[in-house]
């Protein structure tokens, strides 16, 4: 059984189905209230404290490390936002699929089953996998009737069988190989996030190298399932614009009212996908009457010149933005 995630795709002025980079995601109002209401109770010296060194530890490269009231709270105002907005723009991928359980890898306080629960409203179980019983239970008070199994990742000898299996900014702080213990649970699909760095992106290479060996289909973000042809020091990474909240920019003393949120990631599924799509890798280059375009496409990384003269195709690339997924032009066309 093929899934064609994208029927309309030949659709001569398709539009991507994720997010546009411009597009500004925010956490829904409900949660945005409680995390406000959290944060509130700590106190903004507290939380500002808390925030700096949240964000000293992301610069050296180290897991943040949530052990209190604070840096829960600190974490929830300015890193969740984040992490939720990347999942949306990947889950985005997956919306057509039969997805009726989810399993969250390392779900910390549950951003990635909230952005599941956008797309995917009643699947039921959710269950999240979570080492540290605080983050569990904040993450629980966001997604009434989930589920979570307390334990350590690396020691965990298999994961119940789900649907959907996210694992989001959790792989990279594992010390055990974990690809195959998440693909053996994953009964449709397997989505695997990481920081949008060299080092993120090796990590997810490794991963898709690994599983499609072993019989996985590409879902996204490749439009086939050839070795990748990024070239170092070049990686694959993309872009999920966040909009901040007056708090948030209070405690990063930030004029803008967004951030960007870079990550890598893959998706993979059991059963072989519709691709076909070329994916952009970086912002499109507007010039007077024509877009320059830099493509992951089924043959290779190409750079592309879409022309006022291809109409069709130069509406897809004016709508396009980094990481947007495109229709396969026509032979030649806008080259």
């Amino acid at each position: 059984m093929a899934f064609n995630l994208h029927p309309n795709r030949h659709r001569a002025a398709e539009r991507s189905s994720t997010p546009p980079y411009h597009e500004r995601v925010q956490l829904p109002p409900h949660i945005r209230r409680a995390i406000e209401e959290r944060a509130g109770a700590i106190g903004f010296p507290a939380l500002k404290r808390a925030a700096a060194a949240l964000s000293d530890a992301y610069r050296d490269g180290k897991p943040a490390r949530l052990t209190n009231d604070e840096a829960i709270a600190a974490y929830l105002v300015t890193r969740m936002p984040a992490t939720y907005a990347a999942a949306h723009a990947v889950l985005g991928e997956l919306r057509d699929l039969p997805i009726r359980t989810v399993l969250d890898i390392g779900a910390g306080t549950g951003a990635a089953s909230l952005a599941a629960r956008a797309f995917f409203p009643t699947a039921d179980p959710v269950t999240l996998v979570e080492r540290d019983p605080s983050l569990a239970s904040t993450a629980l008070s966001f997604l009434p009737g989930a589920t979570a199994v307390h334990t350590d990742l690396n020691c965990a000898p298999a994961f119940p069988p789900h649907d959907l299996v996210i694992a989001a900014w959790s792989v990279g702080e594992l010390s055990a190989p974990i690809a195959a213990r998440l693909w053996e649970a994953a009964r449709v699909a397997l989505v695997v996030i990481e920081p949008g760095t060299p080092r993120g992106f090796a990590l997810i290479r490794r991963l898709r190298d690994e599983l499609l060996a072993g019989g996985a289909h590409m879902a996204a973000p490749c439009p086939a399932a050839i070795p990748c042809p990024m070239v170092e020091p070049d990686w694959c990474h993309f872009a999920a614009r966040v909009e901040r909240s007056s708090l948030h920019r209070r405690i990063k003393d930030g004029a803008l009212g967004y951030e960007d949120e870079k990550y890598s990631y893959v998706a993979l599924v059991r059963d072989p996908a519709a691709l076909g799509h070329a994916r952009v890798l970086r912002r499109p280059q507007h010039h007077p009457g024509w877009i320059e375009l830099r493509l992951c496409t089924p043959t290779g990384i190409a750079d592309r010149r879409v022309t006022r003269r291809d109409r069709a195709a130069f509406r897809e690339a004016r709508s396009a933005d980094w990481g947007s997924r495109l229709a396969q032009p026509k032979d030649g066309a806008g080259v």
